[in-house]
C-alpha cells in the first residue's frame, strides 16, 4: 500500500498541485515563519513610500516599499508615565493608581502616540523641513526659558541640565524641530479655514435672536399617598435591582505615626554644627559672578568645512570692530548677533555663575578683561564674542551668622532620622508577625485604633484618605488579611493599616430595602402625573388658548417675558436652552413645549414670536471675534478630519499585551 502511495504522489499532476497550492501559502501567512524577528514594540505604523502613494496593501508589497515606524514599549511606558504624573498633578489625593492602570486608559495614551508618529509619518513623505530659525525663534518664545519676559541662556542651560534625562541645546532643539514637523500638515490645514460673510451674519442672527415668551411654572410634584400593591413594589425592586445593591465595605485597624509627637530631639552641640558647616560650606559662600554680553555667529549642526571657516572668518571680523577704540558692544551685538534671544537686548546674558555656560565659555568668561571683547570663543553653539561688564566678588557666610540655621536644620533632619527609625523597627515587628499590629503598637508605644466598616470613596479620618482607601481594598489585604506595607499621609505621618472584615458588593433582599422601593415608586407616581398634567396644558395652549388662561385655571405661577434672550438663565437654563431650541411658530400660531428642571418642577412654555438678531448693531470688532471662533471651529474639524484620512491610508498594527 505504501509503495502504490508513493508511486501515485510522485507524477507531474502531484508537483503541479503542490506548486498551485504553495502561491497562495507565499503570499499569506508564510512571513511569519519566513522573517520571524524579536520585534518588541507596543504599536506599529506603516505607510505608503512618498514615490508611490497607491502602493497597494499587500503584504510583498508593504514589507518591500511600505515605510515603518514602531512605537517601542518604552516609549508607550514614558508617555504613560507621564500622562499619570499627569493625572496625579491634577486629582491629587483623589487620583486613584489602581484605575488609572485600567487598558481602556492605556489604549488611549497609545492611540495619542499612534496619530503622532502618523502625523510624523506623513510629515516625512510630504518632505516637510523646519529650519534652524524657526526652531530658535519658538525656544525663545517660551515661557520657563524667560526671565522679566524675554529668553535667558543661564535658565535654558539650568532647565534642559535638570531634566531626566539631561538634554543638551542641540538634543531639545532637534525635539522641538520634530514636533513642528509633526504638526506642520494639520496646522497648515487649521489654518487655512475660512468662513463666508453670509455663515457669520446667520451666526450673529442665531446668537442675538429674541423671543416673545410665556411660561408657566408647574411646582414639583406633591408626596403620593396613594396605596400600592405587593405586586407593584414586587415589579419595581425586579426591575431596579442594580439601584438596591449595598457597596464593598471593609473594617480596619491601624497604628497612626506622628512626627509631630515624638519627643523633641536634644539640641546638636557645637562640634556637630561646626561639621556640617564644613560639610556644606558651598551653600553659605556667595560664588563670584560677572555681568556678561555676548554676540553668536551660530555654526549649524553638520556643517561642512568651508560653513565652519566662513563662521570663524566672519566672528574674527566682529571681534575685531568689538575691540576697537571706542566700540559700541551693544549696537554690534544687535547687529550682528545670531541669537535672537539677547540680540534685542545687546547680547546681554545677565549675571553668571561659573558652572552654567560650559567649560570653554566659562574658561573664556573667567580670563576676561572687564570691559574688553574677547576674542572668539567656540562652544556648542557656534563663535562667541563676550565682553564682561562687571564684577561682582563673591563673598562668605561666617559660621557665627549661619549658626542658627544649621542649629535649624540638624533638629529638623535628626526628628526625620527619629522618624523614619521609628518607622523602620515597625517593619521589622510587621515582618516578623504580619498578620498582627499588635507587635508594632507596642514598639511605637501606641495603641491599636480601629474604623469601618465603611465604603470606597467613604469612611472618616484616615478612612477618607485616598491612599489608605486604595490600600483597604486592594486584593492583597482583603485576602490575605496582612499588614500593609507603611502609608505615607503627609510629611512625618505614616500609618499603618490592617484589613479586619470585609464584605463584598451584595445584592440587598427586598425586605431590606422596601421603604427605598415605596418611596421610589411614590416620587415616581408624582413625577408622572406632574408631566400628565403639564402635556395636558401643552395640548389646550397647542389647541388653542391662552397660556395665562390654562395656568391661572390649574393656580400655576405663569409670567410674560417678551424679548427674552439666547442664554437667560431665566428661570433656568435648561428652560432657557428649550426655549430657543423649540421651533419657530408658524403665522399666527405659538410654538409650544415644557421642560423638566432640575428641582423637579417643569416649566411650560410658549413662543408667540422670533426676531432675529439685528447684525447691524453690531460693531466690527464682534464681528471679527465670532468669524474668528467659526475659522477656529471649522480649522479644528478639518485637522481631525486630516488625522482620520491620514490614518485610514495606512496601517496601524497594536499589540495590547505588550501595554
Amino acid at each position: 500500500m505504501l509503495q502504490a502511495l508513493r508511486e501515485k504522489t510522485s507524477g507531474w499532476i502531484a508537483v503541479a498541485i503542490v506548486a498551485v497550492l504553495a502561491i497562495p501559502f507565499a503570499f499569506f501567512g508564510m512571513e511569519q515563519y519566513l522573517f520571524q524577528n524579536s520585534a518588541d514594540y507596543a504599536a506599529k505604523v506603516e505607510a505608503p513610500p512618498s514615490w508611490w502613494r497607491s502602493a497597494p496593501d499587500l503584504w510583498p508589497v508593504r514589507k518591500a516599499f511600505w515605510v515603518t515606524q514602531e512605537i517601542s514599549t518604552n516609549d508607550f511606558r514614558n508617555e504613560f508615565e507621564a500622562a499619570r504624573q499627569q493625572a496625579r498633578a491634577t486629582q491629587g489625593e483623589a487620583f486613584d493608581a489602581r484605575a488609572f492602570e485600567s487598558t481602556e486608559n492605556k489604549l488611549q495614551v497609545l492611540d495619542g502616540l499612534i496619530d503622532r508618529t502618523v502625523l510624523a509619518l506623513a510629515a516625512r513623505n510630504a518632505g516637510i523641513a523646519v529650519g534652524n530659525s524657526q526652531v530658535r525663534e519658538v525656544v525663545a518664545s517660551m515661557p520657563d526659558f524667560q526671565v522679566d519676559g524675554r529668553f535667558d541662556q543661564q535658565r535654558y542651560q539650568m532647565l534642559l541640565q535638570a531634566r531626566v534625562p539631561a538634554q543638551t541645546p542641540r538634543q531639545h532643539q532637534e525635539e522641538i524641530r520634530e514636533r513642528l514637523q509633526m504638526v506642520m500638515l494639520p496646522s497648515r490645514v487649521a489654518g487655512s479655514a475660512f468662513v463666508t460673510d453670509g455663515q457669520v451674519e446667520r451666526t450673529m442672527r442665531l446668537l442675538g435672536q429674541q423671543r416673545d415668551v410665556a411660561m408657566a411654572l408647574v411646582p414639583a410634584p406633591a408626596p403620593d399617598t396613594g396605596a400600592i400593591a405587593a405586586a407593584d413594589i414586587q415589579a419595581w425592586y425586579d426591575a431596579h435591582r442594580s439601584e438596591y445593591r449595598a457597596p464593598e465595605e471593609v473594617s480596619i485597624e491601624y497604628v497612626e505615626i506622628l512626627g509631630d509627637a515624638m519627643p523633641a530631639p536634644a539640641p546638636p552641640d557645637e562640634a556637630t554644627l561646626r561639621a556640617r558647616y564644613e560639610q556644606e560650606k558651598a551653600r553659605f559662600v556667595e560664588p563670584e559672578q560677572r555681568l556678561v554680553s555676548h554676540i553668536l555667529v551660530e555654526v549649524p549642526e553638520g556643517a561642512d568645512a568651508a560653513t565652519r571657516e566662513a563662521a570663524k572668518e566672519r566672528a574674527d571680523g566682529i571681534a575685531a570692530r568689538a575691540r576697537a577704540e571706542g566700540a559700541d558692544f551693544t549696537a554690534i551685538a544687535a547687529e550682528t548677533s545670531d541669537d535672537a534671544g539677547s540680540r534685542a537686548v545687546g547680547g546681554d546674558l545677565g549675571w553668571l555663575e561659573p558652572g552654567i555656560m560650559g567649560e570653554a565659555f566659562d574658561a573664556a568668561v573667567q580670563a576676561a578683561v572687564p570691559g574688553v571683547a574677547t576674542r572668539p570663543v567656540l562652544t556648542d553653539f557656534g563663535w562667541h564674542v563676550l565682553l564682561v561688564r562687571q564684577v561682582r566678588e563673591g563673598k562668605e557666610v561666617p559660621f557665627e551668622e549661619a549658626r542658627a540655621e544649621l542649629a535649624q536644620a540638624e533638629a529638623a533632619i535628626s526628628r526625620e532620622r527619629a522618624f523614619n527609625d521609628l518607622i523602620g523597627r515597625l517593619v521589622d515587628q510587621v515582618y516578623r508577625n504580619p498578620s498582627s499590629l499588635a507587635a508594632a503598637a507596642r514598639e511605637a508605644g501606641l495603641p491599636v485604633q480601629k474604623t469601618g466598616p465603611f465604603p470606597r470613596a467613604g469612611g472618616e479620618g484616615i478612612a477618607a484618605n485616598p491612599a489608605v482607601q486604595r490600600a483597604a481594598f486592594s486584593d492583597a489585604l482583603v485576602q490575605d488579611g496582612t499588614v500593609s506595607d507603611p502609608i505615607e499621609l503627609g510629611p512625618n505621618h505614616t500609618v499603618l493599616i490592617r484589613v479586619t472584615a470585609h464584605q463584598p458588593e451584595r445584592e440587598r433582599p427586598l425586605a431590606e430595602v422596601r421603604g427605598q422601593v415605596v418611596a421610589a415608586i411614590r416620587a415616581d407616581r408624582a413625577g408622572k402625573a406632574a408631566l400628565a398634567e403639564a402635556d395636558a396644558a401643552v395640548a389646550d395652549v397647542a389647541g388653542g388658548k391662552a397660556l395665562a388662561e390654562v395656568a391661572e385655571a390649574r393656580g400655576w405661577q405663569h409670567m410674560a417675558i417678551p424679548d427674552m434672550r439666547r442664554g437667560m438663565p431665566l428661570p433656568s437654563v435648561q428652560a432657557n436652552e428649550a426655549i430657543f431650541a423649540a421651533p419657530q411658530p408658524e403665522e399666527g400660531k405659538v410654538s409650544v413645549g415644557r421642560v423638566q428642571q432640575d428641582d423637579g418642577s417643569i416649566v411650560v412654555y410658549a413662543i408667540a414670536g422670533v426676531v432675529p438678531g439685528d447684525t447691524n448693531e453690531a460693531s466690527a470688532q464682534e464681528r471679527e471675534m465670532i468669524a474668528t471662533q467659526l475659522m477656529r471651529m471649522a480649522g479644528d474639524e478639518d485637522a481631525l478630519a486630516l488625522l482620520r484620512g491620514l490614518r485610514q491610508g495606512m496601517r496601524v498594527t497594536t499589540v495590547e499585551a505588550r501595554l
